[in-house]
């Protein structure tokens, strides 16, 4: 194809891995062009090992992409600031998903691209010497490719204009897709098994391909094909194929494949293992951690390695692969106020500003958690620990640091507030709003104090909102993937520059859940590893606690055998989902979990939330239509452009009612 969608020579911007204070990173010398001659040297081959890794930076951070996982579930509906991309993601009669619109488009333009470099290096690396663990590298990355633009899009092509699975040299702009099946049993299954065998037990770089991120997302794509093969909602498939297995397989053999690799990899784990707290996995500055698999690196100590500006007002979004996707998902919280009179009034000071912490950053109010995630998923407040170390719930006075030289402010109930102390704070469980009372607008009739509508409690500095209270314009943020730098010097630091931590991609726990969800259908188990005792391995870490984020203080807390013991004797699928939610919220995994257990409409067919205007905490239930066919993402129309074929033709290569 000529389009840039599927490239006929690869054209990329090859960046470093750099761990901090590793040694053993990923060097190679920058080239804005890989022509098909350099990469039949050994320096070419090995560039585009690098830019494997480089690929995933342009599509995991990129915030629109972002949007696509997560909007329309129930992790996320659309926010006050939400543009059309949101909107028509949400699937709620404010917008309208067409090809042209829906920003999956990202993934299919940038996996195509590293797909035909992938089969580059496997064609190139043996004639110049490169060993059987580096050629591994690319197939998982080919497969990990192939994996994402499966389930995203059904059926894609295998060749690209040389071949099945062949290096395209050649401009080209034709194009057939392949089956479901075709793709998974032809590129996933026979790369990821390639991969498993030649990979290193431990990477031969810091966040390089092992075994056990090989064997993670083998366990994942048969997990995934065993539910397609089922089809226990009756969800079409595109290009149309019957629902069988080329090597004569049912489901339930997938399953039971899932469950004995996502075991293995368990059992023989290498390097990798649970952090010992949540709040561990997600704390910056530990964001390469033991449990991590894979992530897009970024870095703060250099602009060029980091792969995006590292400083300065930025956009969300550019050529450089940078990572802003947690701005969408962070409210206006400097629109707060608090007052310098004791009878709150005066000239209203933003008394929460704008700074590079994890707890804050920059707002773009794009995306928003509806009520339920609130009062249903993370029901569980107290003892564990996820829902602490997942949002931020706490808005702490941070005004000396933007020059501000008053001692004291007055906020709620015209009480007396200091630097550090709660500003604005949301509320646990809706039974601890008592006495709670909401303004009609941003502020109380006669003060200046408030300003974004949160209520207050008697006796209380800080103003409240309570679960019920979540709008599209107020609500938690998303603490676990926060800001972090160390650069600020007891200012507010650089919160307009894109973020320079990894994006976490692929974590060690998620093969306790993916076993226990093919135990759950099926899988036979083995002695200490049923569906209950995989899921309760997670729990159990849940409920041990390091530190909180509420109280901004140390909380060293073991809750785990209350945790553990409130696990249903019965584990089903909907708990899977439910579980998995509490572990990953908000990391882009939802959108598949929910069409692979075609659950989607079911859970996010309906949510509730508050709407757009300070003032507003009336919860109004919202309908989603989500509808059998978009369970596929639409073909970029970009691609259907840049085909050579006929009108009759790219209708045909369209997922269907999408045209």
């Amino acid at each position: 194809m000529k389009h840039i969608q599927i490239k006929s020579v690869i054209v990329s911007t090859l960046f470093i891995l750099l761990a901090s204070g590793c040694k053993k990173i990923l060097e190679e010398e920058p080239r804005s062009i890989y022509t098909p001659e350099f990469f039949k040297t050994e320096k070419g081959v090995l560039g585009g090992i690098t830019s494997q890794y480089a690929h995933l930076r342009f599509i995991y951070g990129q915030p629109y992409y972002y949007n696509a996982l997560e909007t329309g579930t129930d992790e996320y509906t659309y926010g006050q600031s939400a543009d059309g991309n949101h909107k028509d993601m949400d699937l709620s009669g404010v917008g309208n998903l067409t090809g042209a619109s829906s920003r999956s488009d990202v993934l299919w333009g940038v996996a195509f691209s590293n797909i035909n470099t992938a089969s580059g290096i496997i064609e190139n690396a043996a004639a110049v010497g490169l060993s059987n663990a580096l050629i591994a590298e690319a197939r998982f990355f080919r497969a990990f490719d192939y994996f994402m633009l499966v389930q995203t899009f059904g059926g894609v092509p295998l060749d690209l204009g040389a071949g099945e699975l062949k290096f395209n040299t050649t401009p080209s702009r034709k194009s057939v897709r392949n089956t479901v099946p075709e793709v998974y049993t032809k590129a996933i299954f026979p790369d990821l098994l390639t991969a498993i065998n030649d990979l290193p037990v431990t990477g031969r770089v810091t966040g390089g391909a092992t075994k056990t991120l090989a064997r993670l997302y083998l366990s994942k794509a048969y997990l995934t094909y065993a539910w397609w093969l089922q089809n226990p909602n009756n969800i079409p498939t595109y290009p149309a194929s019957p629902r069988t297995d080329p090597d004569g397989h049912d489901a339930a053999y997938y399953f039971q494949k899932a469950y004995d690799i996502a075991t293995q990899a368990i059992t023989e784990p290498g390097p990798f293992a649970l952090e010992n707290t949540f709040y561990d996995v997600h704390v910056g500055g530990n964001d390469r951690n033991k449990e991590m698999l894979l992530y897009a690196d970024h870095t703060q100590e250099s602009e060029f390695y980091n792969g995006s500006p590292i400083t300065g007002f930025q956009s969300e979004i550019g050529n450089d692969g940078r990572n802003s996707a947690v701005w969408f998902v962070t409210w206006n919280y400097t629109n707060i106020r608090s007052a310098p009179n004791p009878d709150g009034t005066g000239a209203g000071v933003s008394s929460v500003q704008r700074e590079a912490a994890q707890g804050l950053g920059r707002p773009y109010i794009r995306m928003a958690p509806p009520i339920g995630v609130f009062t249903n998923t993370f029901d569980e407040k107290t003892l564990d620990s996820r829902y602490d170390g997942t949002f931020s719930t706490v808005y702490r006075a941070n005004w000396p640091k933007g020059g501000t030289t008053n001692a004291t402010l007055y906020n709620a109930n015209d009480m007396a507030v200091t630097p550090g102390q709660p500003i604005l704070s949301f509320l646990e469980y809706q039974s601890q709003a008592v006495g709670l009372v909401y303004p009609t607008g941003g502020s109380f009739p006669g003060k200046t104090s408030n300003g974004v509508g949160a209520g207050q409690m008697p006796g209380r500095a800080d103003f409240v909102v309570a679960p019920n209270g979540i709008s599209r314009l107020m609500f938690p943020g998303l603490w676990k993937m926060g800001t972090y730098r160390t650069d600020n010097a007891g200012g507010l630091g650089q919160p307009n520059a894109p973020l320079t931590r990894p994006f976490k991609i692929a974590k060690f726990s998620e093969l306790y859940l993916i076993a226990a969800e093919a135990a759950v259908k099926g899988a036979t188990t083995v002695a200490g590893k049923t569906a209950r005792d995989l899921v309760n391995v997670i729990r159990a870490r849940a409920g041990k606690w390091k530190f909180s984020n509420k109280d901004n203080a140390a909380l060293v807390a073991d809750n785990s055998a209350a945790v553990t013991a409130a696990t249903p004797a019965t584990i089903d699928i909907n708990y899977i989902l439910a579980e998995r939610s509490r572990e990953y919220f908000g990391e882009g995994l939802r959108w598949f979990d929910l069409v692979r257990t075609q659950k989607w409409n079911e859970l996010a067919g309906t949510y509730q939330i508050c709407g757009t205007a300070a003032g507003d905490h009336t919860p109004v239930t919202v309908t989603r239509t989500i509808q059998p066919f978009h369970y596929l993402r639409p073909i970029p129309q970009g691609q259907l452009d840049g085909m050579e074929a006929t009108p009759e033709e790219k209708a045909a290569y369209q997922n269907p009612n999408y045209q």
